[in-house]
């Protein structure tokens, strides 16, 4: 069986942040990742997502490929599918775990800043 669902034509997918409550238990793990969002459209949206669940049920992981905006080859773990019917044809929903970038660890890094510690809270 294949792991990986593949994105052969079309562009780059576009990935958006969750802020819905399941999916974001779908983050449990001891490594800080962030979990997205992405819609792309396909013909066999029910195989796809069967595929899924075989893996899952192996307790195997199964990746979303696909080209970047520079054209160079990425992968992501998939951690939920849903397959929707649409007026344009078959989607299929895909929520994927991603490393953060450099930006959004500065940003973490920028909002935990000195004035969030006083010197009462080192004392003893």
């Amino acid at each position: 069986m294949d792991n990986k669902i593949t994105i052969i034509e079309g562009p780059t997918p576009e990935f958006e942040d969750i802020m819905d409550g399941w999916a974001l238990g779908l983050n449990e793990s001891p490594l800080l990742y962030d979990t997205i969002f992405t819609q792309v459209r396909t013909l066999n949206g029910p195989a796809l997502v069967e595929r899924c669940h075989k893996a899952w049920k192996k307790n195997s992981s199964i990746y979303l490929h696909f080209k970047n905006q520079m054209g160079i080859e990425e992968k992501a773990p998939i951690t939920a599918a849903r397959s929707v019917e649409t007026d344009e044809g078959q989607v299929l929903l895909l929520w994927v775990r991603q490393l953060p970038s450099y930006d959004d660890l500065a940003d973490i890094a920028n909002e935990m800043s000195d004035d969030d510690f006083e010197d009462d809270d080192l004392d003893e």
